[in-house]
């Protein structure tokens, strides 16, 4: 583990601060509540990186919402071949059912869907009334799956960052703001 030194270093320039993301997180709660308007929502995350733009989220709206968490792991198989395969495994499903039910997916950063569309259908599977996605970053130019993203913060350039639930080997998630990882 790195020193508090080499841990600092890691913090490149700050890419959102603090007020930008509040302000933006507000914009997205108010439209959600207006979407919501009357109706009970299930905010579902995917465990770690979207806990704070989720808890920040279920604060600013304005309907009834309950939580829950799923987790999930992504991983490559060599085939003989010598073609990949990707699958995406659930370490932690849903402890509630979702049937009939108005279930938004809160997420971090959206890059090519592949994983988020696999957790869509799964969770299609399971009959809620609605299914939509909220993302805090989203880089809609690396989506290689089609993916209704009806809720998003800031389209982001194709970098690595730190901060506000995003991690470098799950260390600097806590930091207040989204900035640079300097590696």
């Amino acid at each position: 583990m790195p020193d508090e030194k080499d841990f600092q270093s890691l913090v490149g320039e700050t890419y959102l601060d603090q007020y930008a993301i509040a302000e933006r997180v507000g914009q997205i709660a108010r439209q959600i509540s207006t979407d919501y308007a009357g109706r009970e929502i299930l905010l579902l995350s995917i465990l770690k990186g979207a806990i704070f733009f989720l808890a920040d989220l279920a604060r600013e709206i304005t309907v009834p919402v309950t939580i829950d968490f799923i987790a999930i792991s992504s991983y490559r198989r060599d085939r003989r071949e010598g073609v990949d395969t990707h699958g995406v495994r659930f370490l932690k499903d849903l402890d509630q059912d979702i049937g009939g039910r108005d279930l938004l997916i809160v997420e971090d950063v959206i890059d090519t869907g592949l994983t988020l569309n696999y957790i869509v259908r799964t969770l299609w599977l399971r009959n809620p009334a609605t299914l939509e996605i909220a993302t805090l970053l989203d880089r809609p130019y690396r989506r290689l799956a089609d993916l209704p993203v009806k809720y998003q913060g800031f389209q982001v350039p194709d970098e690595f960052f730190v901060g506000y639930g995003f991690d470098y080997k799950q260390m600097l998630r806590g930091l207040p703001m989204i900035a640079r990882l300097n590696i």
